[in-house]
Formats: structure tokens, C-alpha cells, sequence
């Protein structure tokens, strides 16, 4: 062999341990015949260069997985679309694995199934979207013992459980070889990994490696989208507490400024307009304050012109569940959507109306109406007690007026006059008897009436009003109208004459303080009355009620009975021939009859009352019970 042809040997068997080309054994051989060596250093020479080919076949394909990872690597650390990088990471593996299929299915923790989620071969949409149940296939076994698994023939796979479906979509596309790797993190499944091919193959452990990798990168992929996913959720979770949090604050701090102004106007007796006033500009709605009776005392923006108002029963049971609870209550009402009660403990004294409007009010707004209607609790509070307090002093004021005790009635032109009365206008007594449990309602609503016409008060059990001269004539008729319509319930007023000097006032109240024991003997309760009419009989019978009707009963009782057993009417003929003087004449002119009827019936009156009844004592004592009897009727 000359030169030229042993460099050529020399080149093969270059070529053949380091070059790009692969050389075979017989090349080899030949070659090394060309370069004069024995036959067992050629055959050693050979194998060794064979080796060396395996090594070097081994390590590119090594170097070109590794690469490929480092490439998913890369893209895992700049993560921007989850969907994307899992569609490029199949790809990868489809591509290295030279497999026909490569897909990933995830799994789903709330049903335990595996969805096919990507695909690179895949020819068939029924495989595309497969679902795999839990407990079936190879897909739930791997998923189930987080290890992989590949099988030669998936059709002769008897490990587990084959769902139907699931061998349709195999056998569609034409799976014969399947091998899977579970995709986990920290001992949880995410999803398994699979490589399959459409004729039987035996997967080798570097290829097991090498898509166990792939699920790694897989795993971190849907870790990270997972861990995105809720940071976003914390996100916007935390978005939407910072502005609730923030609307909250601000409903907060005008619920404070709002308060703060409530409180003012206790403090500074801004009154209920600026109760109504404050409320209405913060939430934006019209707001009128009610009495118990359903007065209005004040309304915002419009003024209050009703004197009372109407309320459908919705919106009055819906008062009535803000007394027993003391909140907020939401009507169903255009007009009045929500009311709350102003109470205080047991104490009941009106409530809060609130209109509608744009915006909804929230928990915050609610308890801001709440407050107002404590604010209008303390209101009424303080007003009853500063009235109170007047009531105390003119109580006092008023028993000291009444009362002759000298002692009493000193320095009483200092003290009436505080009270914006001249001492010398005071010139008429009015007497004025309620049930006990009204007196005080009844003091206040007359103190109210009367003004600065005179002066009221509790004495003696009456409520006692002592008017100036000023005073109008009707004064005690409208107060007494005033009265029955705040009480709704009978009010007796008993007037007296006009005192000549503030010193008689003592008496007059004496004098129509036994009117009233007369007339509360005689069972009247509800009436209109002066002393002037009951004053005789007022000094006859200063007694109880058993005592004057006992006088009555005994006196022209035998009338009143036989009239009842015969349906007679001579209690009339003796009332009006009382009135007429004692005189037939008089009495039968009167009553339209004859004068002979007249007698008849005066002899059966005889008969009852006895022969001497129109003696001047008797008929005395007849002439008093026949007038008490009127009185008591009336």
C-alpha cells in the first residue's frame, strides 16, 4: 500500500472514532488492513472505535435533550402565558421523544379526573378533548401510584380498569405504545405526561428520564399558574377590600361628622330642624320627625307644614318593630322606605321618616338614622325635663296662689312675674279634673295652651289654671276641646267668677273644688261647668257620692219606683211644678195639660210622698233632690 492510500485509511479511522459521520466495522477493518496491523490488534482497534461511536451517538443526544430543557427552563423563568408554554413544552417532547403522540392531561382535584389539556400528533378531536374518570385507565393509575408507567399494548393493559370511551378514543387514533409520567408537587398530582406511538415500542430508561424532566418543567408550569391564579384572586380580593374598605371609611367619617353634629343640637338646642336638617343633607333624603301622635315636628329640606300626617299600616307596623328592636326597619313603601323609632328604654316618643333616594344606604348610613332618632330620644328628654322643671316651680307657684296660708303667699308678685304673669291680671280660677294617670299629661298639654295667659298647675288633685283678665271668654271651652283631643278621654273644667284681688283666689278655688266633689258625686265626669250652678247645692252636700245619692233615693226614691213599675212620668209633673213655684197652674201651662190632670197627679204624688210634702221644709228638701237628680242625669 503506498502513502496515499494508508493516509486514506488513517482518515477513515479518524473519521470513524471523532468525526460527524458514522463509519461501520467492515470500513473500520478494511482500514485497518490498509495500515499493516495484525488481526487481533484490527479486531481490538475495531471494537474500541465501535464504543467510541456509542458514546459519542449517546452524548450528542444527550447534549440535545439537555439543550431542549435548558430552552424550557429559560421560558419557565420568564412565565408570561401559562397556555402557550405548556402548548411549546409538548411540542419539546413530542419532538425528543420522536414519539407519534404526545399529550398532557391535567388533573382535577374537585372530580379526580384527568383532561386532556394539550396534544401534538393528535389527529382525532374525540382524543383532543378526552376526560378520563377517576380509578380508570393507565392515566389514573399513574396519577394514583405518582410513578411512571408505560405499557407495550395498550389494549392488552390489565393493571386497571378500561372505561369505554376511553379505549374508543385510543383505538381512534391509533395508540399502541403509551408511556406516562406523573407531573406532582410537594406530593401532589398535577397531571400526568404521556408519550405513545402507533406500533409496539419498548421505552428505554434515558427516555423515561428524559420525559420525567419535561413533567418536571410541566409541574412547575401549572404550579405557577396556579400560584398566579391566586395571586391575582389575592389581588383582586385585596382590591376589593381596599375599596370597601375605603368607602366604608369615608361612609364612616360622615357618620362621625354627622354624629357630632346630632350632638350639637342637644348641646346648643338646635331643636329637632337641625336634627332634620343634619340628617337629610347627609344621606340625601327627605327626613320628617314625628310625635307619638303622629305630629310632624320637624321636616327637611321642605318645612314642616302638615300638622300631622297619614301613614299607611306598613309603615306604622314597621314602627312598631323599631320600638321592640330599636333599629333601623326597611319598608316596603315608595313614599317612607325606612323608619326608625325615637325611644328611650320603654319610653316611646315618635319616630324618624326617611324618604327615598339615588343612592342605597348601607349598613353605616342605618346606624347614622339610629343615632338621630337617640339624638331625638335625648331631645324630648331634655325638653321634658326643662318643662318638668317649669311644671315643678309653677306647681309650687300655683298651690302658694291657692292657698291662704299667709306664709305661702309671700314674695308672689317676684315669683309670678318670673314666670311672665302680672299678679294683678290674675283674676279667674278653671278647675280641671282628669283621671289621675292623666293629670300631668293633661298639666303640660294646659301649660302649652294657655302660654302667657296664665298660670298652670297641679293642686289638690285638680290640674288648677289661674287666668289673667286678658284671658278670651271662649279660652276655657277651646282649652277644654284641646284637652279631650290630647287625652282622648273625658276632661271636666269647672270655672269660677272673677276674683276681685289676687287675694280672693284662694276662695274661688275653695268653691269650685266643692263643685267638682258635687259633680264627681254626681258621676259627671265629662262636662263643661260653672260654681254659679252648683253652689247651693255644693255647700249642702260638700259629701261623698253615698251620702248624696242616699239623700236622693230617700227623698223622691218612692217616685223614681212607682214611675218604673208603671210606666208613668210623674217624676216630670214633680220636677216641673218644683221649677214653677209650687203652682197647679203654673205647672199644667208648662207641661201642656189641664189643670185637673194637673191635681190628679199632685194627689198621687201626695200619696207617695206623704200628706205634708208641700209643706215649706218638705217641699224644701223635694225642690233640692228633684235639681240633684237633674244634675246627676245630665
Amino acid at each position: 500500500m503506498d502513502s496515499r492510500e494508508s493516509g486514506d485509511a488513517l482518515g477513515i479511522l479518524a473519521d470513524a472514532m471523532v468525526g460527524e459521520l458514522t463509519v461501520d466495522s467492515a470500513a473500520v477493518r478494511e482500514a485497518l488492513d490498509g495500515v499493516a496491523a495484525g488481526p487481533a490488534d484490527r479486531a481490538a482497534f475495531a471494537e474500541k472505535v465501535r464504543r467510541h461511536q456509542l458514546e459519542l451517538t449517546r452524548l450528542r443526544r444527550r447534549e440535545r435533550e439537555l439543550g431542549v430543557l435548558f430552552s424550557s427552563a429559560r421560558e419557565l423563568a420568564e412565565l408570561r402565558d401559562i397556555d402557550a408554554l405548556l402548548g411549546r413544552l409538548v411540542s419539546r417532547a413530542h419532538e425528543m421523544m420522536g414519539t407519534d403522540v404526545t399529550y398532557l392531561s391535567e388533573f382535577d382535584p374537585a372530580t379526580r379526573e384527568l383532561n386532556v389539556r394539550k396534544t401534538a400528533g393528535s389527529v382525532t378531536p374525540q382524543f383532543q378533548h378526552l376526560r378520563v374518570p377517576p380509578g380508570m385507565g393507565l392515566a389514573s393509575q399513574i396519577a394514583d401510584s405518582r410513578a411512571a408507567q408505560w405499557v407495550l399494548r395498550y389494549q392488552d393493559y390489565a393493571e386497571g380498569p378500561h372505561e369505554e370511551l376511553i379505549d374508543d378514543a385510543v383505538a381512534a387514533e391509533g395508540i399502541v405504545s403509551i408511556l406516562g409520567v406523573p407531573m406532582l408537587s410537594d406530593g401532589r398530582v398535577l397531571g400526568v405526561l404521556f408519550a405513545a406511538t402507533r406500533q409496539e415500542y419498548a421505552f428505554t430508561p434515558d427516555e423515561i428520564a428524559v420525559l420525567s424532566a419535561l413533567a418536571d418543567h410541566a409541574s412547575v408550569v401549572l404550579q405557577t399558574a396556579s400560584t398566579l391564579e391566586q395571586v391575582r384572586r389575592s389581588e383582586d380580593e385585596a382590591r376589593t377590600a381596599l375599596d370597601r374598605l375605603t368607602d366604608y371609611l369615608q361612609v364612616r367619617d360622615r357618620s362621625t361628622v354627622v354624629h357630632q353634629e346630632l350632638i350639637e343640637a342637644v348641646l346648643v338646642g338646635g331643636g329637632f330642624e337641625q336634627v332634620a336638617g343634619t340628617l337629610a343633607t347627609a344621606l340625601g333624603r327627605t327626613v320628617t320627625i314625628v310625635d307619638r301622635d303622629l305630629h310632624v315636628v320637624a321636616s327637611h329640606p321642605t318645612p314642616a307644614g302638615q300638622v300631622s300626617v297619614q301613614l299607611p299600616p306598613v309603615v306604622l307596623d314597621a314602627i312598631t318593630r323599631s320600638r321592640t328592636t330599636g333599629h333601623c326597619v326597611h319598608v316596603d313603601d315608595p313614599g317612607t322606605p325606612i323608619v326608625a323609632a325615637v325611644i328611650a328604654g320603654e319610653l316611646y316618643f315618635g319616630a324618624v321618616l326617611v324618604g327615598s333616594g339615588d343612592v342605597e344606604l348601607g349598613p353605616v348610613d342605618e346606624r347614622t338614622i339610629e343615632r338621630a332618632a337617640q339624638v331625638g330620644a335625648l331631645l324630648v328628654l331634655q325638653q321634658n325635663a326643662v318643662a318638668d322643671a317649669d311644671l315643678r316651680a309653677r306647681v309650687e307657684l300655683v298651690a302658694d296662689l291657692l292657698d291662704p296660708a299667709p306664709e305661702r303667699r309671700r314674695d308672689l308678685e317676684r315669683r309670678v312675674r318670673a314666670q311672665r304673669v302680672t299678679l294683678a291680671a290674675l283674676a279667674i280660677v278653671v278647675l280641671i279634673s282628669v283621671p289621675a294617670e292623666n293629670r300631668a299629661t293633661a298639666a303640660r298639654a294646659a301649660t302649652a295652651f294657655v302660654g302667657d295667659r296664665g298660670l298652670v298647675g297641679e293642686h289638690a288633685g285638680m290640674v288648677a289654671v289661674v287666668l289673667t283678665t286678658t284671658a278670651p271668654p271662649d279660652l276655657v271651652t277651646d282649652l277644654r276641646d284641646y284637652l279631650r283631643e290630647t287625652l282622648h278621654g273625658p276632661v271636666l273644667a269647672i270655672t269660677t267668677p272673677r276674683a276681685e284681688s289676687p287675694d280672693a283666689l284662694p276662695t274661688r278655688f275653695e268653691s269650685g273644688l266643692r263643685t267638682a266633689r258635687l259633680l264627681a258625686a254626681l258621676g259627671t265626669t265629662d262636662a263643661a261647668a260653672s260654681t254659679d250652678a252648683y253652689l247651693p247645692y255644693a255647700l249642702l252636700f260638700d259629701t261623698d257620692a253615698r251620702t248624696l245619692n242616699a239623700f236622693i233615693d230617700e227623698t223622691i226614691g218612692p217616685v223614681r219606683a212607682y214611675d218604673d213599675g208603671k210606666g208613668t212620668d210623674l217624676l216630670a209633673t214633680l220636677r216641673a211644678f218644683v221649677r214653677n213655684e209650687g203652682s197647679p197652674t203654673k205647672t199644667a201651662r208648662a207641661l201642656n195639660y189641664h189643670t185637673n190632670t194637673i191635681l190628679q197627679r199632685l194627689h198621687r204624688l201626695e200619696m207617695l210622698l206623704g200628706p205634708e210634702w208641700r209643706n215649706d221644709e218638705h217641699l224644701f228638701r223635694i225642690s233640692a233632690a228633684v235639681r240633684l237628680d237633674e244634675l246627676r242625669e245630665q
